[in-house]
């Protein structure tokens, strides 16, 4: 009208006709849509309202059969409607009182409400993981930060215990010796670091030391030897008064060296490739050695080696060998190595993989060893979006005290290795790491509540005698609500089993 243009009326339908509407995921199976009576529309969008099995969705767009609603009309009744009136029941008359109502007056003493004194706050969802420095503490297990916290908790025998044995082994190593601090040079501080090593069970199998120089960082190998002077402190609780003034100079790398890891890879590279083993040019801690039809691998992780064969004197030999060129301690046949538990069945030729130690951790980490127990990693018909990240300052706060990416890096640890039933709901929700809202922090303990049912689940291989590699691939359609991308998946098994 104000226009002077006639306006477009074409997405108005006949109010109660049928519908088609596609369904927003279907397999190749299901029919694409679904049959609806279109009952209106929404406020502030163009949109539609229909109804089918006793529920209203909305949906943008569909298929209207209003013609064939229209044919329909003339098939229908004329029902007559007869008013029904209540019997009017007699009810005793009751003379009614005038009441007298007066005015407040001003003067009037009000009492004041009593309200509680409690301080009020929201509820500190994992704020317990949370220090004040707004550093997140995720511990397993009691495990002494210094050396005063060691010497002063119930199991300081044991901590003493393993530190003079790793000090008895620095020295047997001649890892450094003790000199007077040469001017100009100010010595790199060290620490004790405690651990508990556990067995594929969970139970304490003996305490570890380490001592770390300038930073902390994992275990390595004392056997790299050192080109520069690096001046040391002496180990704090074993320094004797005649040397208190003295420091250690290091002879060999020690635990938190910058230059520790690279120095015992060169050593160890250089030891393994004059057996005879060649190093896998794209995992270089993988190494291979062919003889003939004996095959033998070797992978080292920081520390811990895997020697794997087909020939038990083979393998033999190799551990001599390695005992000849580095101080090492044989554990026998592997059961369990980085929180992978190694089940076998020589009779059936089967070989399986548990992380169930692992999860058990993981959901005790996040207080979810308690939690329901879910049937799948991701609920049928969710959605994660960008719009369910935190808007305000007040969101943020409090989705910051949710250890999100973390509970992220130790889901994909278990799904690495032995759960890749994992991978679909792992890459929807990791997306959303640098802003997680309150809705995906569901979506992920989801996943946790399904690996506390699942917890016991074996990757098995084996079963064939010939080797195959199997892959499969799919594709799914505008799947990222996002920026309407699709997604591909893929698959790779050998012997049956998950490899890619």
């Amino acid at each position: 009208m104000w226009t002077e243009k006639c306006p477009n009326m074409s997405f108005m339908k006949v109010w109660g006709c049928k519908a088609y509407v596609k369904h927003q995921i279907s397999t190749k199976l299901e029919p694409k849509s679904q049959k609806c009576t279109f009952v209106g529309y929404p406020k502030e969008t163009k949109e539609y309202y229909f109804y089918n099995e006793n529920k209203v969705f909305v949906a943008q767009t569909g298929v209207f059969l209003e013609k064939e609603f229209l044919s329909n009309k003339g098939k229908c009744r004329n029902i007559e409607l007869k008013e029904v009136q209540q019997q009017r029941v007699h009810e005793p008359e009751v003379e009614e009182t005038p009441q007298v109502v007066e005015e407040n007056s001003p003067d009037l003493e009000t009492q004041p409400l009593r309200r509680s004194t409690r301080e009020r706050h929201e509820p500190e969802r994992y704020g317990f993981l949370v220090t004040t420095h707004g550093d997140v503490i995720l511990v397993d297990q009691y495990e002494p930060k210094t050396y005063q916290e060691a010497v002063a908790s119930p199991d300081s025998e044991k901590w003493l215990e393993a530190m003079r044995s790793e000090t008895d082994s620095m020295s047997e190593n001649q890892v450094w010796t003790l000199v007077e601090p040469p001017e100009g040079i100010k010595p790199i501080g060290c620490k004790w670091v405690f651990k508990k090593k556990t067995d594929m069970d969970g139970n304490e199998l003996h305490f570890m030391i380490m001592k770390s120089g300038k930073c902390m960082s994992k275990p390595l190998s004392l056997n790299g030897k050192l080109e520069e002077d690096v001046y040391m402190t002496q180990p704090k609780g074993f320094v004797t008064p005649e040397n208190a003034r003295k420091v250690c100079k290091l002879q060999r790398s020690i635990y938190g060296l910058k230059q520790a890891s690279r120095r015992w890879n060169l050593r160890f590279n250089e030891a393994i490739q004059e057996f005879g083993f060649i190093r896998n040019e794209d995992e270089p801690s993988v190494y291979k050695k062919f003889s003939g039809s004996i095959v033998s691998f070797l992978i080292l992780y920081v520390d811990d080696i895997l020697v794997i064969g087909n020939d038990i004197p083979t393998l033999q030999s190799i551990k001599t060998w390695l005992s000849s060129c580095f101080s090492i301690k044989d554990l026998g046949e592997a059961a369990y190595i980085l929180g992978v538990k190694i089940y076998r069945d020589r009779s059936r030729r089967l070989l399986g993989l548990s992380q169930s130690t692992y999860i058990d951790k993981v959901l005790k980490r996040f207080s979810m060893e308690e939690s329901k127990r879910g049937f799948l990693p991701m609920r049928h018909g969710i959605s994660l979006l960008k719009e369910m990240c935190p808007s305000t300052p007040q969101e943020r706060e409090r989705m910051s005290q949710i250890p999100y990416a973390l509970a992220i890096g130790s889901i994909m640890y278990a799904m690495i290795c032995t759960r890749p039933d994992l991978s679909y709901a792992l890459s929807m929700t990791s997306r959303y790491q640098a802003n997680p809202g309150e809705g995906h922090w569901t979506a992920l303990k989801n996943i946790l509540k399904y690996l506390r049912r699942t917890k016991d689940v074996f990757l098995v291989y084996g079963g064939e005698e010939e080797l195959h590699i199997k892959g499969y691939t799919d594709a799914s359609f505008q799947t990222d609500k996002d920026n309407s991308r699709s997604q591909l998946s893929f698959e790779f098994c050998l012997y049956k089993g998950t490899v890619s």
